[in-house]
């Protein structure tokens, strides 16, 4: 006959298995913790790394522009030919008043045999008048191939910065070549402000532009001895000791790749999250710091885990108790009235388990709707910044050439002063005013379009919304060669918000720019009409059109026909328009692509108010 143990050795029992309950429990929810806190940090810190990556970009293609310009500039092109006295002063002098305006870092002109005839910085006590650059590849390379950019370290500045470079030449050949240096100390101090180290590399793993100054030009890949010395003999870091980063990989517990950093600037885990600089050979890495957020999700976790374990451990010894306690005080009753009581115990606390876990899925599902309309508010604005990044440059061009028509008309008119002519300066004036006038109206779009949602939506007229798209866009348009027809039925008016819809319609103007990349007589067609209290709005292209496969999961994430695109931009629009009542279809259509917006017409009143509105700020 078997007995059962004492009483000692089933407590004893009964505690080992709780310890090793609370035990498994604890690192179960610490794993648990781990892989779900670094999947949302690595998400976020994508975001912010592509985001930074555009505004970096941005920035050089704001200088780019410059050499291109100044290679056709005739003065300068006089002054290399014959660097006479007077004209290497006036040389001097525009340039500097240029780079004053571009907020240029400098500009500087060199001769064929690489010395310096005239420069922004001439007045300064760093002053790159007569220094000698023949050493230096940016001037090998332009006066060679036309053209070169080079990031490098300034030998009489002492400042890095990418070297924009073009060649000078007239018939007989070439005469020299001017350089726009660009530096990146703003954006390095924007980036100093937030709480994540950033750091850009070129294609040999060196740090170039980052959020910590101590790192500039440390290596983030082991270098060989002879690219070492290679790179001290060119001077393009100075006397740097190109030392390795600090840092070692490091395997979190559910796969992910974290790197230990060991810097005086940075010390602990980090999660890096790379995306490539586009326009350059760059790779920009974002360093999201894991310890605060990872050891609050831990602990957090842990805790409650101990305490689901404790009050499980409570209850199983509470009903053990009052089972002895029942067992003692009804021993004389039947085995079956026992049975029964033990069975409704135990269904009782399963129904209370039962009830527990569907009040925490309802509140957890509350929580997880809160959040998903917050992050598509975030991915909304998101989405508007990165296309603010890319038509960025676009703008600069379109403000760049009224800015030198004002300078041109500026210099006439104190020379028509100077002669006495106020006629003629007047006229040059009002040139001058009109021009100003012109610029005001290009970066009240851009500031508009940059503006947060606030999400209140009021009737305004569709046309409004086209125009504001096609302003942000107009520069882009004229250099793909891309004609526009825009054809509006009356002035019918809608109920939504500009800043979304605007996004909207950029969105749907800039797939049908690239979707015409190379094609022949690219022409996108625009058309709005209100029928049936709606108001339709049609976008179509003479592109190649959606193929079959694209076209069926169209309005799905992560579905695109661009190398570098997201695949997020049509799923954002569809979700703007469904947010202001309206839809986004793309219909099948004969040669290229189409996509039709359906908006509520605003009221007959409404409409008109808005049309006199319209009118008025118009003929202001």
């Amino acid at each position: 006959m078997l007995t059962s143990p004492p009483r000692g050795v089933r407590r004893a029992a009964l505690a080992l298995a709780a310890l090793t309950l609370l035990v498994a429990a604890d690192r179960l929810a610490g794993r648990l913790a781990t892989r779900f806190v670094l999947a949302e940090m690595e998400a976020g810190a994508r975001a912010a790394a592509e985001l930074r990556a555009t505004v970096l970009r941005a920035e050089i293609e704001k200088q780019r522009s410059l050499p291109v310009i100044l290679a056709q500039d005739p003065d300068l092109i006089r002054a290399l030919d014959r660097p006479e006295p007077g004209r290497l002063a006036a040389l001097n002098v525009k340039l500097e008043r240029l780079a004053e305006g571009t907020r240029t870092a400098v500009i500087y002109a060199l001769d064929r045999e690489g010395r310096t005839v005239a420069a922004s910085n001439w007045r300064s006590d760093t002053s790159f008048v007569g220094q000698d650059y023949a050493f230096r590849p940016y001037f090998q390379e332009a006066l060679g191939s036309g053209a070169a950019e080079h990031f490098a370290l300034g030998t009489v500045s002492q400042r890095p910065g990418l070297y924009l470079t073009r060649r000078l030449e007239d018939a007989g050949g070439p005469l020299g070549v001017i350089v726009v240096k660009a530096e990146f100390a703003e954006v390095e101090e924007a980036w100093r402000r937030l709480r994540e180290p950033v750091l850009t590399t070129d294609d040999r793993g060196i740090v170039t532009v980052t959020s910590v100054p101590e790192w500039h030009f440390l290596a983030t890949r082991p270098l060989e001895p002879a690219a070492r010395e290679a790179i001290r003999g060119s001077l393009q870091f100075g006397e740097t000791p190109l030392r390795d980063l600090a840092f070692t990989p490091h395997q979190a517990s559910d796969g992910h790749g974290l790197l230990r950093l060991d810097e005086p600037a940075a010390r602990g885990l980090f999660l890096p999250v790379s995306t490539p600089v586009p326009g350059t050979g760059w790779s920009l890495t974002l360093l999201a710091p894991t310890a605060p957020t990872l050891e609050a999700a831990r602990a957090a976790a842990r805790a409650w885990a101990l305490l689901l374990g404790l009050a499980l451990m409570a209850l199983l010894g509470l009903t053990l108790r009052r089972r002895r306690r029942m067992a003692r005080e009804r021993r004389r009753e039947a085995e079956r009235r026992r049975a029964l009581e033990a069975e409704v115990g135990q269904r009782t606390a399963e129904l209370s388990a039962a009830n527990a876990s569907l009040r925490a899925e309802a509140e957890e599902r509350q929580r997880a709707e809160a959040a998903l309309h917050r992050m598509r508010d975030e991915l909304g604005q998101a989405n508007r910044l990165a296309i603010l990044g890319q038509i960025t440059a676009s703008v600069a061009h379109e403000i760049n050439q009224p800015v030198a028509a004002i300078r041109s008309f500026a210099d006439n008119a104190a020379e028509f002063v100077a002669r006495g002519e106020a006629a003629m300066a007047g006229r040059g004036l009002a040139t001058i005013a009109a021009l100003t006038e012109r610029i005001g109206t290009i970066t009240a779009g851009l500031r508009g379009f940059a503006r947060k949602a606030t999400g209140e939506v009021e009737p305004m007229p569709i046309r409004t919304a086209i125009e504001g798209a096609l302003l942000l866009l107009g520069h882009r348009l004229r250099h793909e060669g891309i004609a526009v027809s825009l054809a509006i039925e009356g002035e019918p008016c809608v109920r939504a918000e500009r800043v979304r819809l605007e996004q909207v319609l950029v969105n749907l103007i800039q797939n049908a720019i690239e979707a015409l990349h190379g094609a022949a007589a690219p022409r996108i067609a625009i058309s709005a009409a209100a029928t049936g209290g709606r108001v339709r709005v049609r976008v179509a292209d003479n592109g190649p059109g959606l193929p079959p496969e694209v076209r069926r999961s169209l309005f799905m994430p992560f579905t695109t026909t661009k190398s570098a695109g997201l695949g997020l931009g049509l799923v954002i629009s569809r979700g703007i328009l469904a947010d202001l009542g309206g839809t986004l279809e793309a219909p099948e259509t004969p040669g290229g692509a189409s996509f039709v917006i359906t908006l509520d017409e605003a009221g007959p009143g409404m409409s008109e108010g808005m049309s006199r509105e319209t009118g008025q700020r118009g003929s202001g």
